[in-house]
């Protein structure tokens, strides 16, 4: 007879733990449209509509830095001792 395997019933990290994950280490390259870019980074001002730019954000999802290149993100994250990663 095989024994059923139990899951926990609570998470392994609280979502604090999980927040500080990777932080200072990892960063996320994130693809957004002009229309989004307001809400992480509202200092900009007027955007081009439907415009694809590139967020650089800390593992926390903290803004970092906007650009319309996803090299210039990454070249900015390696610059900054971060190591890159790509959300889609």
């Amino acid at each position: 007879m095989i024994d059923s395997v139990k899951t926990a019933s609570k998470p392994a990290l609280t979502p604090e733990q999980f927040a500080h994950l990777g932080g200072g280490t990892v960063a996320y390259v994130k693809a957004m449209k002009s229309d989004e870019v307001l809400r992480l980074f509202p200092q900009v001002g007027p955007v081009q509509p439907n415009m694809t730019l590139y967020a650089l954000l800390a593992a926390d999802g903290s803004p970092i830095v906007l650009t319309d290149s996803k090299d210039a993100a990454v070249a900015n994250a390696w610059e900054h001792d971060l190591h890159p990663v790509s959300v889609h």
